[in-house]
């Protein structure tokens, strides 16, 4: 039970009842920032990997289907802000649950930090360009760390509308671009190349293609963080999870094929061959819709990645108040505010974090774009991966000793393919990380480290904690579920 302290904060509980399916859509969605994903991956991939982009992404959206399947049936059973710590926890046990969750919430905050970096960067690129103002990028990073921050701190459902807005706004601006370029139709046929799958699965750049595809539905396991704060969560986290991960799938791929339409197959690898294949999309938007179309585009960019800090930086301040509940991290951190509910002690921490990170950049003299944002950012996403193939096995185990009326293609056979993928996806990510960094030499090998080291880390936390205070351990992974039936 919460309590009310003379701070004005309750303990322990988050404001039920508040996030309708669609705020959740919204939420993980912005998190994936689908406009940054198709000006940014769309190039890379077609210039490491070859035209099977498309193709790729569709393959990365039915692996996490396959997980999401298993994901959802476990949500009606573990309900806790900070899901893949309780998800491990339930299905392989305490031990492995606590490595998972230091695991991930490593993986958001280097996240959330990278994207300051991104927006830092970008805006002062638009800025100067689009509106003439040269100010250092430190100032857009600590700007939309302030209004994150403010945002954080508010009721949830505000953080929802706001994402709704941007998210509203990126994906237009690529359907009207193409909706342009089909109608005026590209250089060369229309061609299927880009979904076969000699050029999708056995292309040279294949490791390529998946590294970036998975790296694209960052955050979609975000829907089960909201699970205490959802209206109907046994309804509406699956369908969140559906919607989100059917409808990025479905959309990266179409636009991907978009853009060998806007160039054709040939024209598309030469530019993105070229010095100018980062501007690939900002060029179709200036021919096919006109100029005004590259500057609406650089400024959705900020945004976007706006949208994208906001909801990691909401996913962020769940799992730090989920691990403050836990005692796994200082209990102040699960405090809520007396009146929105929202983990306003963990949001503030997250903004501090954020904010010293930018400092201690632009102190040091760091690159925004390249150190900042892309070293936290590979970062990131291989943790988050490795946590959600970690996920996806522990659904498994979690429903091998009783399917609870499900049936064995949901919840057995079903993640464990997805999980099959992930690991898959991973060991990809791992062994050519030098994609993600854009470096070689072994700062790979420091950037990789944290991901093996903070899971042991964590199941030595356990054990100890099993072994000193097995009472308090025998109340993990418990708080905010809808039924207890852990294993050991």
């Amino acid at each position: 039970m919460s309590e009310t302290t003379t701070t004005g904060t309750t303990s322990g509980t988050l404001a039920a009842g508040k996030l309708r399916t669609w705020d959740i859509v919204f939420f993980v969605m912005s998190a994936a920032a689908p406009l940054t994903v198709v000006v940014s991956a769309a190039p890379t991939t077609l210039r490491l990997g070859g035209i099977g982009a498309a193709g790729a992404m569709l393959a990365c959206g039915i692996v996490l289907i396959l997980f999401a399947t298993g994901f959802t049936a476990m949500s009606r059973y573990v309900r806790n802000a900070g899901a893949f710590y309780a998800y491990a926890a339930r299905g392989l046990g305490r031990p492995a649950g606590i490595g998972t969750a230091f695991v991930t919430i490593f993986a958001y905050v280097v996240l959330s930090i990278s994207f300051y970096g991104f927006i830092g960067f970008f805006g002062q690129l638009t800025a100067s360009s689009v509106f003439g103002i040269d100010v250092s990028w430190v100032v857009w990073s600590l700007l939309a760390a302030a209004l994150v921050g403010l945002l954080g701190y508010r009721k949830i459902d505000v953080g929802a509308k706001v994402l709704a807005v941007l998210l509203t706004a990126e994906v237009a601006i690529l359907v009207v671009l193409a909706v342009a370029v089909l109608v005026q139709g590209g250089p060369e046929p229309l061609s299927a190349a880009p979904f076969d799958p000699a050029n999708v699965f056995f292309a040279p750049g294949a490791a390529a293609l998946f590294v970036v595809g998975f790296g694209a539905f960052l955050g979609f396991e975000g829907t089960a963080i909201y699970a205490e704060e959802a209206k109907d969560p046994e309804r509406t986290v699956p369908n969140a999870t559906y919607i989100a991960v059917a409808f990025l799938a479905a959309f990266y791929a179409f636009m991907f094929w978009v853009v060998t339409v806007a160039f054709g197959v040939d024209g598309a690898l030469a530019l993105a061959a070229s010095d100018d294949f980062e501007g690939m999309m900002f060029i179709a938007g200036e021919s096919y819709l006109g100029a005004w179309a590259g500057i609406v585009m650089q400024i959705l960019i900020v945004t976007s990645f706006f949208a994208c800090v906001l909801a990691f930086h909401n996913a962020s301040s769940r799992y730090l108040f989920a691990l403050g509940r836990e005692g796994l991290l200082p209990r102040r951190l699960a405090r809520t505010h007396a009146k929105t509910n929202a983990p306003h002690v963990a949001s503030l921490a997250m903004s501090v974090i954020a904010i010293v990170a930018i400092l201690v950049a632009f102190a040091l003299g760091a690159d925004p774009f390249l150190q900042l944002a892309i070293w936290t950012y590979a970062t990131g996403v291989a943790g988050l991966i490795f946590a959600q193939g970690v996920a996806a096995v522990s659904v498994v185990g979690f429903f091998a000793r009783d399917r609870r009326g499900h049936g064995a293609w949901r919840v057995i056979v079903a993640p464990a393919l997805g999980g099959l993928g992930l690991i898959l996806g991973w060991v990809l990510i791992a062994s050519n990380f030098e994609i993600v960094t854009t470096m070689t030499g072994p700062v790979n090998a420091l950037l990789l480290l944290p991901v093996p080291v903070l899971f042991v880390a964590g199941i030595v936390v356990a054990l100890r904690i099993r072994s000193t205070r097995p009472d308090e351990y025998a109340r993990l992974a418990s708080e905010g579920e809808a039924a207890l039936d852990s294993p050991g």
